[in-house]
């Protein structure tokens, strides 16, 4: 059985069904494998012919095994990448731009945002463990756009889960808002935050910390990327797209747009999985604090600046830290020593060299401003006639801007779809394109959702109320 430890060294060990319903450890840390399974290049070459549900069950078993049974995760996989829910038989296709330059679509999911994948499995997941456990739990989470609307589709049908989810009231797009407050059931509860991404995602931590608002009837459960169930389920589709395109007799580069650093850090486990792919690209907007640390050894929290690719708008990336303890050595205390001088956010950090030198001889970062940004989306569109959403065009901008060996595949994770962000395609002089079938009437569902203060009193108070007042 797979178990899991806190980056912070001073928490205990958990199963995967423990670490499924625990947010932060005790500690602070968040949780990893404490072992990860390795996998030879014959192996993996053997799974080269697999559909996508089948891939997924070789690649999540094994850090769910003892947890899950083997059918029970078959058969979740199943219903999740299926034809009425992912709108693309190959679930996720590959686009090509260029010689041996690609985008992976991550979009036909339910929300159109890379977040599905991961997030339709942690609601089964939930619903299994729970009604096994016969528990209810309240998710809680802080959005920049989409995780939100990943969230709340993935859980909207669990019957012992109510949700709550903050988003930064008027700084997500209109369709990511709408994909949010307009899903109906009694247990969705949609809050706009007066404040910014980092204020929600702050008050979500605290929460976690000191739960007694729940009265001890229920426990916290994080949907955002620090649920290792995140991570797990976004490994799945850099193994995909390797076996699609020659893997792994030969190695891959991946460019992937990088807010919370959840996405990026699931390219690294399937490298340590034994993947062979020889370059990470660290794509940023504005908000550049990884690639300010990768390129000048620096890590300096600034204010959060506000873009047309809000779901990278975040000022600290939270999964960074499973990074720093592996450069760490997997060393808890000095990873907890480190974090506590980082999280005061008032100082500048640099990295011991030797650690940071680790990072890089894998991982490159670039930092893309919103010119840059929609001249790449009409570049592209030039080149190839395809649209690319913002967060998209800077993945390919760093791809071309850091691309290391131009003889292997370079993969740009196509993290949403362009629809969802009218201010950067209208920007990029452009049409709308149409919303997929199942949200063509989007613009017309009526909206729930309550705007509270940017005070964590202010948000207990109305989890309270409405857990505790049905």
């Amino acid at each position: 059985m797979m178990k899991y430890i806190s980056t912070r060294g001073n928490a205990p060990e958990l199963t995967f069904e423990d670490v499924l319903l625990t947010g932060l450890a005790t500690d602070g840390g968040l949780y990893v494998p404490k072992d990860v399974p390795k996998y030879s290049l014959e192996e993996i070459e053997s799974w080269r012919d697999l559909p996508y549900t089948e891939l997924a069950h070789k690649v999540v078993y094994p850090f769910v095994e003892g947890c899950v049974e083997s059918d029970a995760l078959k058969g979740m996989l199943e219903d999740i990448y299926n034809n009425s829910n992912f709108g693309h038989k190959a679930i996720a296709p590959l686009q090509q731009l260029d010689h041996n330059e690609y985008v992976l679509e991550l979009f036909h999911g339910p929300t159109l945002a890379f977040k599905d994948f991961a997030l339709q499995l942690l609601g089964r997941l939930l619903d299994y463990v729970l009604e096994r456990r016969n528990e209810k739990v309240v998710i809680m989470g802080a959005t920049s756009g989409d995780t939100g609307s990943a969230a709340i589709e993935g859980t909207k049908a669990c019957r012992n889960v109510d949700i709550f989810i903050l988003h930064p009231h008027g700084k997500v797009s209109e369709v990511q808002r709408r994909q949010m407050t307009t899903v109906t059931g009694d247990n969705i509860y949609n809050i706009a935050i007066e404040g910014n991404f980092d204020e929600a995602q702050d008050m979500v931590k605290a929460s976690f910390g000191d739960q007694t608002f729940l009265r001890g009837e229920r426990k916290l459960v994080a949907v955002n990327s620090i649920n290792w169930a995140r991570i797990m389920a976004q490994i799945v589709y850099y193994f995909y797209s390797s076996l699609n395109l020659g893997g792994p007799l030969r190695p891959m580069a991946y460019s992937v747009p990088t807010g919370n650093f959840g996405d990026i850090f699931a390219g690294y486990m399937a490298r340590k999985m034994g993947l062979p792919i020889e370059q990470l690209i660290i794509a940023t907007n504005s908000n550049d604090v990884l690639h300010r640390l990768m390129s000048k050894n620096l890590y300096e929290v600034r204010p959060l600046q506000h873009t047309i690719t809000p779901s990278m708008d975040i000022a600290v990336s939270s999964n960074f830290e499973r990074l720093l303890f592996d450069l760490y050595d997997r060393d808890g205390k000095a990873l907890a020593d480190l974090m506590t001088t980082m999280n005061k956010r008032t100082e500048t950090v640099s990295l011991d060299e030797e650690k940071l030198a680790k990072a890089r001889e894998i991982f490159d970062s670039l930092g893309v401003d919103e010119d840059a940004t929609v001249e790449t989306m009409q570049q592209v569109f030039k080149e190839t006639g395809y649209l690319l959403d913002p967060h998209t065009a800077i993945g390919v901008k760093a791809a071309r801007e850091c691309r290391r060996n131009p003889n292997i595949p370079m993969i740009t994770l196509g993290t949403a779809h362009p629809v969802k962000f009218e201010d950067a395609v209208l920007r990029a002089g452009y049409k709308m394109p149409e919303l997929p079938h199942h949200l063509t009437d989007l613009m017309a569902r009526e909206e729930r959702m309550s705007v509270l203060p940017s005070d964590i009193e202010a948000v207990h108070q109305f989890i309270a109320e409405n857990t505790f007042g049905k």
